[in-house]
C-alpha cells in the first residue's frame, strides 16, 4: 500500500517510536506517579521530561504550561468550554477550521446567540484580505480569535502572526490549532501573540495515537470544565485552576506519552527543516504532475504558504469515487470527502463534488510513491 493520508495520522512512525512503545508497554505501563515505587517514579520522570521537551520545542515558558490530553479534540473542548461566554462576545474563525474547533464553538455560540464571523480570505488565491479584516475588527472588536495554522484540506498556511497582531490591538484572546503544523513549521511562543496552542501527537509529531494537548501562553484564567482523579490533593473535591493539574485527569497514558517523548527526540535529530524540505520537493512534484493531468487543484497561489497537504478533484467524478478507484485498482490510500472541515467547502465550492480527494505526505513517503499517484490519476483521467 502507498499511504498518502498523513494529515489524518502519520504512518508509519519512526522505528524508535515503535520500539519505545513496545518497551514501555512491557516494563513501566503503570499509573504515573501514583505509587511510592520505582516503576511509577520512572513513568513520572518520562512525563516530566516530555513536558520539558515539548515546551522547548515550541518556545513555551516552561513545562507547567504544557497540558497533555488524549487528543487535540479534547484539548480544543477544554479551551473553548473553559472560556467566559456571554451574548456580547465577538468570535472570529478562519474558513479552514476543523470540527475539533468548529463544533464546540458552534455549541457555545448557539447557546449564547452569537453570530460566528469568518475571517476573510480570497477563495482563488487563499490569501488573507487584511484590509477587510481590519474593517471587520473595527466594526466588531474581537474577543476570541481561532486560527487553524495549516488547513487539513488545502495545506494553506494561515498568517497567524499577522492576524494575532491585529487581534491584540483589541486585547483579543488568540487560540491556534496547530494540529497540522506543530512538528512541521517552527513555532516560538516566547515572541508570539498566541495565547493557546493546540497540538496533536499522532500527526507531524510522529507519535502514537492517544496523545495531544495544549500549551498555555497566556495569563487568561481558563476554567476547568472536566473533573476527575489527578493523583494529588485527593481530599479536595474541586479541580485546581492551575495548568497542567486542573486540566489533566484520570490515568495518564504513559505509553502514548513515551511515544511523544521519543518522537520529539527523533525530530530534534532529523530536524524539522529537513523534513519540511523533503516533503516540499515531493509536493511540488505532485502539483506539477497533477496539473499536467488536467485535474482541479485547490492550492494557494503562493506556494511558499503551502505545505504537504493537497486537495484535488477530477471532472465527472465525485471525490469518493476517486478514492475507491485509487484503493482498489492502484493500492493507494488517500482521504476523500469533507475532511471534518465544515466551512472550507463553501469557500472552495466543493460541496457538490462531495468534498475533495486529499493527498498528504509524510517524511517516509518517496518519489516512487508520488510517481505512482500521478500515473494512477493520469490513467483515471485518460480512461
Amino acid at each position: 500500500m502507498i499511504y498518502l493520508d498523513n494529515a489524518a495520522t502519520t504512518f508509519p512512525k519512526p522505528e524508535c517510536v515503535y520500539n519505545k512503545v513496545n518497551s514501555v508497554q512491557r516494563t513501566i505501563a503503570v499509573n504515573v506517579g501514583r505509587g511510592s515505587y520505582s516503576v511509577a517514579s520512572e513513568a513520572m520522570r518520562i512525563v516530566d521530561e516530555t513536558r520539558r521537551l515539548l515546551a522547548t520545542f515550541v518556545g513555551a515558558a516552561g513545562p507547567d504550561s504544557v497540558v497533555i490530553t488524549p487528543s487535540a479534540t479534547l484539548a480544543s473542548n477544554e479551551i473553548i468550554l473553559g472560556l467566559e461566554w456571554d451574548s456580547f462576545k465577538n468570535v472570529y474563525v478562519t474558513p479552514f477550521e476543523h470540527n475539533a474547533i468548529a463544533r464546540p464553538l458552534f455549541k457555545k455560540c448557539t447557546e449564547h446567540g452569537i453570530d460566528l464571523q469568518i475571517i476573510p480570505f480570497d477563495p482563488d488565491t487563499h490569501t488573507l484580505d487584511e484590509e477587510e479584516l481590519i474593517r471587520m475588527f473595527a466594526a466588531n472588536p474581537p474577543d476570541y480569535v481561532f486560527l487553524n495554522h495549516v488547513s487539513n484540506v488545502t495545506g494553506t498556511v494561515i498568517p497567524i502572526d499577522k492576524i494575532a497582531q491585529l487581534s491584540k490591538i483589541y486585547n483579543a484572546l488568540v487560540i491556534v490549532d496547530g494540529s497540522q503544523s506543530v512538528g512541521l513549521i517552527p513555532i516560538n511562543l516566547s515572541n508570539s501573540n498566541i495565547d493557546y496552542l493546540i497540538f496533536a501527537g499522532h500527526k507531524n509529531l510522529y507519535a502514537s495515537w492517544g496523545i495531544g494537548g495544549f500549551i498555555c501562553n497566556s495569563s487568561y484564567p481558563l476554567k476547568p470544565v472536566l473533573a476527575g482523579g489527578t493523583g494529588s490533593d485527593s481530599l479536595n473535591l474541586e479541580m485546581s485552576e492551575i495548568t497542567p493539574m486542573g486540566f489533566e485527569f484520570a490515568s495518564s497514558n504513559i505509553i502514548a506519552i513515551s511515544s511523544l517523548n521519543t518522537s520529539l527526540k527523533w525530530l530534534e535529530e532529523v530536524s524539522v527543516s529537513k523534513i519540511a524540505e523533503h516533503k516540499e520537493i515531493l509536493m511540488q512534484k505532485i502539483i506539477d504532475g497533477l496539473t499536467d493531468c488536467g485535474v482541479q487543484l485547490y492550492v494557494p497561489t503562493d506556494k511558499s504558504v503551502h505545505t504537504s497537504v493537497l486537495s484535488f478533484n477530477i471532472p465527472d467524478y465525485d471525490s469518493d469515487e476517486i478514492g475507491v478507484i485509487l484503493n482498489e485498482d492502484f493500492d493507494i490510500a488517500v482521504r476523500t470527502g469533507y475532511h471534518c472541515a465544515p466551512y472550507v467547502h463553501n469557500f472552495l465550492n466543493t460541496i457538490e463534488t462531495k468534498g475533495t480527494v486529499r493527498v498528504s505526505l509524510s517524511y517516509f513517503n518517496t518519489v516512487n510513491d508520488v510517481e505512482a499517484l500521478i500515473a494512477a490519476v493520469a490513467d483515471i483521467v485518460g480512461g
